[in-house]
């Protein structure tokens, strides 16, 4: 059994993203600045976490896919908090 190629443009075409006015991950920047791995950057399949300049983390969660991948891999107790959006919020996978 084969699947037709799907480009990554056609794919991110299903996908709809509900903002929350309250995030559903949070990171602490802090504790982020101590971090020998950080794994979440490279993680992350959205590429929602950048290294600063200043050895910092910054983060986006509006267009989070919501996997949990980033609360899996971090090695630093706290430093990310991850709770399901509020009702109605958040990634929503359409087919089409």
């Amino acid at each position: 059994m084969s699947y037709a190629e799907v480009s990554f443009e056609d794919r991110m075409s299903t996908v709809d993203f509900r903002v929350s006015e309250r995030p559903h991950i949070e990171v602490d920047t802090d504790v982020c600045r101590s971090c020998t791995t950080q794994a979440c950057v490279t993680a992350c399949p959205a590429n929602l976490f950048v290294l600063t300049a200043e050895g910092g983390i910054l983060f986006n969660y509006e267009q989070c896919f919501e996997c949990g991948t980033c609360y899996l891999v971090c090695n630093n107790a706290g430093a990310i908090r991850w709770s399901y959006p509020d009702g109605g919020q958040g990634v929503v996978f359409r087919h089409g």
